[in-house]
C-alpha cells in the first residue's frame, strides 16, 4: 500500500526569520585570524550570495574557546575580532555572527552582532541562554553533539521564557564513536517544528578527538551532507570557508575552499527549490 509523503513544514514566519523562501546561508572562516582575510572571505560571500538571490549572514569567531590543545589559535583578541566583524557588517551591508561561551560574553558580544550563535557543547546552560536572550538578538542554538533533536525544545524555550522570540536551531552532527560525528536527517523535520533550522554542513564532518590533539574531518562529503539536509528540509546551511584552508588556523581540516563556495550553493538551490516546490 502506497502512503502519501508528510509535507514539510511551512516556511518559518516568525522567529527573526528572514530567509523567506529562499535559502539562508551562514558563512564564513572558522575564526577572525585578521582583517584582510576576513574582508576578503566576506566580499566573495556577499557577492556569490547577491548573484543568486540567497540573504547571507557572515560567521567568525571572535574567540575560539574550545580547544583541544593549549596551544591552539584562539583569536587575535576580543575588541579587535569583534571591531573587525562590525566592520563587515558596515561595509558589505549583511547580518553577522558570532559564538559566544559565557554569559559575560553575551552582553561583549552583542552590541557588534545581529546573531548570537551557542556552541553545542553549550546548548544546555541555562545562564547563558538567558543572557544570550536578554540582548534582544537572534540567538543560534548549536544542537549537542549528545542531545537527541526533540530535547532541543527545551533550550528554544529557556529563549522564548527569557522574553526573547528570536530563535533558530543548528544541526552539526551527533557523535558515531569517540573519533566521528553522523548527521542523522530525520532530526531535522522533528527540529524545524519547533524553530528554523540550519545544517552545520562542516562542523557536521568533524574527526574529532584526535591523539594529536587537531581535529581531522572528510571535507570531501561537504556537498553531499548538505544536499541531503537541505533535502530533508533545513532552512538554510553554515559553512565554514577560507580562501586555503591548508593555512587555516582553525578548523582547517573540515572547512570549504573558498573557490568551490559558489557552486555548492548552485547545487543546494536545486535541491531547495525541488523539495520547496
Amino acid at each position: 500500500m502506497m502512503h502519501a509523503l508528510a509535507p514539510l513544514p511551512a516556511a518559518p514566519e516568525t522567529h527573526g526569520w528572514t530567509a523567506g523562501n529562499r535559502l539562508q546561508i551562514i558563512a564564513g572562516p572558522c575564526v577572525v585570524e585578521g582583517e584582510d582575510l576576513v574582508m576578503h572571505t566576506a566580499e566573495q560571500i556577499v557577492e556569490t550570495g547577491a548573484r543568486l538571490g540567497l540573504p547571507v549572514v557572515f560567521k567568525a569567531s571572535y574567540r575560539k574557546a574550545n580547544r583541544s590543545r593549549i596551544d591552539s589559535f584562539t583569536g587575535i583578541g576580543d575588541e579587535a575580532g569583534l571591531e573587525i566583524l562590525r566592520r563587515v557588517s558596515e561595509r558589505f551591508e549583511v547580518p553577522v555572527t558570532t559564538d559566544i561561551h559565557s554569559a559575560a560574553e553575551a552582553a561583549l558580544a552583542a552590541p557588534y552582532v545581529d546573531i548570537l550563535q551557542i556552541p553545542a557543547f553549550l546548548c544546555r546552560q541555562t545562564d547563558l541562554l538567558l543572557a544570550a536572550a536578554a540582548t534582544d538578538r537572534i540567538v543560534n542554538i548549536k544542537k549537542g553533539q549528545f542531545v537527541a533533536p526533540e530535547a532541543m525544545r527545551f533550550a528554544v524555550d529557556k529563549v522564548r521564557e527569557g522574553g526573547n522570540p528570536h530563535v533558530w536551531l543548528t544541526e552539526r552532527g551527533s557523535m558515531f564513536g569517540y573519533q566521528d560525528l553522523v548527521v542523522d536527517v530525520r532530526g531535522i523535520p522533528v527540529m524545524r517544528s519547533f524553530a528554523p533550522v540550519i545544517a552545520d554542513v562542516t562542523h557536521s564532518l568533524q574527526q574529532p578527538n584526535s591523539s594529536s590533539g587537531v581535529t581531522g574531518g572528510r571535507p570531501e562529503l561537504i556537498a553531499t551532507v548538505a544536499a541531503a539536509c537541505v533535502a530533508a528540509g533545513a532552512d538554510g546551511v553554515f559553512v565554514e570557508t577560507h580562501p586555503d584552508p591548508s593555512r587555516a588556523l582553525s578548523d582547517g581540516a573540515n572547512m570549504l575552499p573558498l573557490s568551490l563556495f559558489p557552486a555548492l550553493l548552485e547545487r543546494l538551490i536545486r535541491v531547495f527549490d525541488a523539495v520547496r516546490g
